[in-house]
Order: structure tokens, then C-alpha cells, then sequence
């Protein structure tokens, strides 16, 4: 069995691991992911008890308990470099002997469902509206660069989109990946069913010009007529893919939920969000309290 040397996997000196500071035991089987470093409080005020509170650069972690269940709340920062090392370093601290550098062999499960902020593709999405990524689009081209890609995304949906756009061979090649189906069938009652897109920008990604102008500049609209087997693309985000292809190759479950906070076929926002967030996490912490 390999022993992961310590350039690969670097713990700190008190035995946490390398960028989340987190040590094994303060990692819940259940974690909730959000970008926003502050908006971690605004989960942990849910909760009713506080186990530990640890903080490194942008990742901010507690873990409590809700209504009985224990789970820890993460903040990752924004993008695709961070969710490598968010689930990288979250599937470490539970499936690594730190003391032998190997991996277990009894393979602990979690649960990672990222709460985020999203801008909606299609006319009838709503601001406030809640979107469940059950299938991620990367642009990222983060899963490329892992073995097993091909054997957990969908490649005839892959193939068809990328016929649809006249895909730019600059890009990176996109990839679908499915959120696991039991959160799904968990979670479907309170949101829309939603193929969110994951962009490794901001601005020219997302087709947003301000001085720049994005290479393809009727990729968009292409994005908003695309349809397979009657589903559509609903919204962008920045982060599900990676959460969600990363996942599904360590055998965790995963999936993306965001509110919507701009309708970019109106081209509107809304700046004034926190409530609406307030309500997804809400939802999300009841769920996720009855597994």
C-alpha cells in the first residue's frame, strides 16, 4: 500500500491538516459548503451546539450540532482551485491514516453540499428562486486532470453540448457530472431541478463584458437554446463541478444548491440577497437533519 509522502500531503506540526487547519476528529460526516467566509456564521447561528471554531486564510470552519445531527460548516473561498483543496484536504481527514500516511481500509462516506449564490440562464427562473445542480457543467477543466474522469461523467452529454456551442478548442474541454441521487430525492420538494454551469471566472466565463471582450461572444445564447432529452442549462455558478466530479471519484455524496441572486437574461441583480440565502440554509439544515 502507498505511503503518501509529505510533499503530497503536509500536515502541520499539531497534527491538523495543511490548509483547512482542521483536525480529523472536528470533521462531521456531514459538511455544508459555502464561499463566503462570513457566511459561516450565518449557518453556525443555526446550530445548537458549537463543537470548535478553526480559521486559516479564507477557510472558516465550525462544527456543531442541529437538531441533534452533527455537521460542520466550511467556507472554501471563491472558485475551482479552491474546491481541490477543500474536498482534496475533506476526503484526507477522513480517509487518511495521518499517522501511517496511508489509507484506511474501513472508507468513511461524507456528505458535502455546497450552499451558493447563482445568476439564472432561463427567463422563468426567479431571484429567490432555489436551483439543485443535479448535473454540473465544468468549465473549469479541473477533472481533466484526474484519473476516472471519463468513467463518472456523461460523455453523450458532453459530446452533444459541445456540438450545440461549436465548442472553442482554447477552452477547456467541459465536462457533466451527476449530484449523487439520494440528495435529490432529499432535496427535490424544496428546489428546481437545474444543469448549472461551474465557470473558472467571473466576468469573460460567464459572458460578462466590462473591457474585455469574451472570445466567443454568442456563447451564451448558445448556452440558453441548448436542450437534451428535454433539459436545459439553468444557471451559473463557480464552483459545482469540481465538488461534484471530485466527489463522485472518492465515493463521497455531493451536490451543488445556489439561490438565485441575478437574472442575467433581464440582465438585473439584486444586491440585497442575505434573506433569501437565510431561507436556502434554513431549508438545507432540516433536510440534512433527517438522514
Amino acid at each position: 500500500m502507498r505511503t503518501i509522502p509529505s510533499s503530497e500531503l503536509i500536515i502541520n506540526e499539531d497534527g491538523s491538516i495543511f490548509h483547512l487547519h482542521l483536525l480529523p476528529e472536528q470533521l462531521a460526516d456531514i459538511v455544508l459548503l459555502v464561499g463566503d467566509p462570513g457566511r459561516v456564521a450565518m449557518v453556525a447561528d443555526f446550530f445548537d451546539t458549537i463543537e470548535c471554531r478553526v480559521s486559516n486564510r479564507e477557510f472558516n470552519t465550525v462544527t456543531g450540532s442541529y437538531k441533534g445531527k452533527r455537521m460542520t460548516v466550511m467556507s472554501t473561498g471563491i472558485g475551482i482551485g479552491n474546491i481541490d483543496i477543500s474536498v482534496t484536504e475533506l476526503d484526507a481527514l477522513a480517509n487518511i491514516d495521518f499517522a501511517t500516511r496511508k489509507v484506511k481500509e474501513q472508507k468513511r462516506q461524507l456528505t458535502l453540499v455546497r450552499l451558493g449564490t447563482s445568476g439564472a440562464l432561463q427567463a422563468d427562473i426567479k431571484v429567490g428562486d432555489f436551483v439543485f445542480a443535479r448535473t454540473s457543467l465544468g468549465f473549469d477543466g479541473l477533472l481533466n486532470y484526474y484519473a476516472g474522469r471519463n468513467e463518472v461523467c456523461d460523455l453523450d452529454l458532453e459530446k452533444a453540448f459541445v456540438e450545440h456551442t461549436a465548442w472553442n478548442e482554447l477552452f477547456p474541454k467541459p465536462y457533466f457530472i451527476n449530484a449523487d441521487e439520494d440528495l435529490w430525492e432529499l432535496f427535490k420538494d424544496s428546489t428546481m431541478e437545474g444543469i448549472t454551469i461551474a465557470a473558472p471566472g467571473f466576468y469573460a466565463p460567464q459572458g460578462r463584458w466590462v473591457r474585455l471582450r469574451p472570445l466567443d461572444i454568442d456563447l451564451n445564447s448558445k448556452i440558453e437554446s441548448f436542450r437534451y432529452n428535454g433539459r436545459r442549462i439553468t444557471n451559473f455558478e463557480m464552483e459545482s463541478s469540481a465538488l461534484a466530479g471530485m466527489a463522485a471519484l472518492m465515493g463521497h455524496r455531493a451536490t451543488t444548491i445556489c439561490t438565485i441572486i441575478a437574472q442575467r437574461i433581464a440582465k438585473d441583480a439584486c444586491t440585497d440577497y442575505k434573506p433569501f440565502v437565510k431561507d436556502m440554509i434554513r431549508m438545507a439544515l432540516d433536510k440534512l437533519a433527517t438522514l
